[in-house]
């Protein structure tokens, strides 16, 4: 993961924040889970959760992690179960005190979908703001080349010569979990027939309504996809795209340069709306953003599009529920095109105060207009 400029970004966050005014601003605790390769426990992770907390002073930031240790952190990140994971996340995040009243989450590469994982099957958990770096979504169709000095990823390599869809594969090593090629009728069927990851949170089987529910319940979905991105495949996985499901009469394959992958907004998921990202649209809460560089090149420019923006912010009002933010959001994005999640309190304040002597000018205009009716009825 390369955070470029990254220190100078939140220290001028850092230098923006009220630290002497009277009272200090509260934030929204946020949950990091990094990619592959990485650990929670890496000097990049560490370094990145120290820098958020001086640029958002007191906010609370939490790193998932599934081991005590670096290297077996590591390693879990190529190898295990990912339902096993997912679920050692949820209850390691219930036990938090910190993130009892909700949390913002941002998950890099790998971590993005783990991350909407634990939104989705986490009964519970109340995420505010979901931010995605580089995901796999809706999977890969190709397995990226490891680094010659890199063991873990040789490792699972190997063991991925036994079959992508083999038992073994489908509980033991990671990135099989989110194999999926939709361009081969069979390895399509074999995918649906023995996958129980990505295959199961992006609804593509059995239709899980607390799944779309729980994804509903966010007020932001934000998926960043690199543009020079050839570790990911297709990179457009990372906004939720996918190559075409293949039929009988295709005859394209994924490395075919003329293929080109269903955006999101034209995929079945979304027209069906069977996670609920079409709701979350239509206020305004989902948002696809394009970062300049390779996989994981996370510079000053990307950085800029979520934290101080999504992540960083004070905590959701707790005079409005959720479901009347929500509303409220949504009648933002229709009538303004203003995407609540990323206006500040004061702003919300202003509108809401804007609104109200509007009906209040209303209400005054119409008693004003009875008035004359009435008295020019009783001249004649």
């Amino acid at each position: 993961m390369k955070f470029l400029s990254l220190l100078p970004f939140l220290a001028l966050c850092a230098s923006a924040s009220p630290l002497h005014a009277p009272f200090r601003r509260a934030f929204h605790p946020v949950v990091l889970w990094h990619g592959l390769g990485d650990s929670a426990y890496s000097e990049g992770m560490l370094s990145l959760a120290a820098s958020l907390r001086d640029a958002f002073p007191g906010i609370f930031v939490h790193l998932v992690h599934l081991a005590d240790d670096l290297a077996a952190d590591q390693r879990a990140g190529f190898f295990g179960d990912t339902t096993q994971q997912v679920n050692a996340a949820c209850e390691q995040l219930k036990q938090v005190k910190e993130l009892q009243g909700g949390f913002d989450a941002v998950g890099f590469s790998q971590g993005g979908q783990l991350l909407r994982a634990v939104v989705q099957r986490c009964e519970g958990v109340q995420v505010r703001n979901l931010v995605t770096f580089g995901s796999q979504h809706m999977g890969i169709s190709d397995f990226p080349a490891c680094k010659p000095a890199d063991l873990l990823c040789r490792l699972a390599e190997g063991a991925l010569r036994g079959g992508v869809y083999s038992d073994y594969a489908q509980t033991h090593l990671v990135s099989a979990q989110y194999y999926r090629d939709p361009t081969s009728v069979a390895g399509y069927a074999r995918y649906l027939a023995t996958n129980h990851f990505i295959a199961d949170i992006n609804n593509e089987r059995e239709r899980k309504g607390e799944y779309k529910e729980r994804m509903q319940a966010l007020e932001s979905f934000v998926m960043l996809m690199f543009d020079k991105d050839i570790t990911v495949e297709p990179k457009q996985s990372s906004w939720f795209a996918s190559y075409p499901i293949a039929n009988a009469s295709s005859s394209t394959l994924a490395h075919d340069p003329a293929l080109e992958p269903t955006p999101l907004r034209q995929s079945v998921i979304y027209t069906e709306d069977r996670l609920g990202l079409q709701s979350i649209d239509k206020r305004g809460g989902l948002l696809l953003e394009l970062c300049r560089g390779v996989h994981m090149q996370i510079d000053e420019a990307c950085q800029r599009l979520v934290f101080g923006k999504y992540i960083g912010t004070s905590p959701p009002s707790r005079l409005l529920p959720g479901a009347l933010r929500r509303r409220w959001a949504r009648a933002l994005y229709a009538t303004l095109g203003l995407r609540g999640a990323a206006l500040p309190t004061e702003a919300h304040a202003a509108l809401l105060l804007a609104l109200a002597a509007l009906l209040q000018a209303l209400v005054v205009c119409a008693a004003a207009v009875r008035r004359r009716m009435f008295g020019a009825i009783r001249l004649a």
